[in-house]
């Protein structure tokens, strides 16, 4: 994560930008006391989104959590798929 001013991001944009893409990190963008943005790849605030839908209710939370002891119980299998 890395931490800059408004002043220093006006500056240097698009080398903030590059570095948020290219090392896959956030941006918080300081504008004083509690108050500040966040800066994040789309690639990143996709997968964020897609874990919040899957634990946004119990039974999706269960669901995963139940595959989860599988995996790490060895309950899996193989299955060839399907050539169309």
């Amino acid at each position: 994560m890395q931490i800059t001013t408004v002043s220093n991001f006006r500056k240097n944009i698009k080398a903030y930008l590059d570095s948020v893409i290219k090392n896959v990190e956030t941006l918080i963008i300081n504008r004083g006391k509690d108050s500040g943005i966040v800066v994040m790849s789309l690639q990143e605030y996709n997968s964020l989104m897609a874990t919040n839908h899957e634990l946004s209710s119990r039974k999706n939370e269960a669901r995963l959590d139940a595959a989860i002891q599988k995996l790490k119980k060895g309950k899996t299998f193989d299955k060839d798929l399907i050539e169309s």
